[in-house]
């Protein structure tokens, strides 16, 4: 199969070992010494609308690829992501 940096962007990228969405392809990094792929490049998930910024980008190595499908790119690969923020009304309601 023969493709395209453009067609390989805003494909989903699904860990395999939990079958967890990673998000979205959106980019590729290049060694240009030996002109070969060295990683794909998942951009953060926005934070709030996209007003507060982004989380980390997540770049995922080559070798860590398993499968490009039309839609998909399957990884070997699990993002360790921080747990969600708990507000303070959570904490009050977990006291009484």
């Amino acid at each position: 199969m023969l493709c395209r940096i453009g067609d390989l962007r805003n494909r989903d990228v699904i860990s395999i070992r939990d079958g967890s969405r990673i998000g979205v392809l959106g980019d590729l990094e290049i060694d240009t010494v030996t002109a070969a792929l060295s990683a794909i490049v998942v951009y953060g998930r926005p934070r709030l609308f996209g007003l507060l910024g982004h989380e980390e980008d997540s770049v995922i190595p080559w070798s860590a690829v398993t499968t490009v499908g039309e839609d998909t790119v399957l990884v070997d690969f699990t993002i360790q992501r921080r747990p969600a923020k708990r507000g303070i009304l959570a904490n009050f309601w977990e006291k009484t």
